[in-house]
């Protein structure tokens, strides 16, 4: 009994998980851009078109408020998994192995919500929701009966029942 209860809160709280993510990387992507929050990595903004900082900081804004919205939400967790592989890779993993010792715990935490929320898709409470059709719609059919093979198939998290 309670699993079921559990299975259908999933959507509600993954939609809250996009917003929590994508409301702490738009900080970052904010105080990096126009110094609120406590400023950029160093207190301060960093300079329109520095390679990679500003670019970072856009996608960070940007990706961060589309997200927690859920508007392209998996185009935009993609994007801003790529752009935290790289700052793993490249501004971190030079200076050691591990996370703790590069210090690249957020990127790498973010890197994995995100591409978690690019497979996933927004759950609930979600803009994209307000454009989507339900299947049904899409295809005409009006009474509850369904057409096509794969029609039947419901996938849901937590298996069959």
């Amino acid at each position: 009994m309670p699993e079921r209860a559990l299975d259908r809160a999933v959507p509600f709280v993954l939609g809250l998980f996009r917003i929590v993510v994508g409301l702490l990387f738009a900080a970052h992507g904010a105080a990096a851009l126009f110094g609120v929050f406590g400023g950029g990595p160093k207190g301060g903004t960093v300079a329109a078109g520095v390679w990679p900082s500003w670019y970072a900081a856009v996608i960070q804004l940007g990706c961060g408020l589309l997200v927690a919205f859920g508007f392209g939400t998996r185009i935009a967790a993609l994007l801003a998994s790529g752009s935290m592989a790289y700052a793993y890779f490249v501004v971190h993993q030079p200076d050691g192995l591990l996370p703790l010792q590069n210090h690249g715990e957020p990127a790498a935490m973010f890197c994995w919500a995100f591409l978690l929320l690019a497979f996933t898709g927004p759950g609930a409470l979600a803009v994209d929701a307000l454009f989507r059709k339900r299947p049904d719609d899409a295809r005409g059919v009006v009474s509850g009966e369904s057409r096509g093979a794969l029609s039947a198939v419901q996938v849901s998290p937590g298996g069959g029942e």
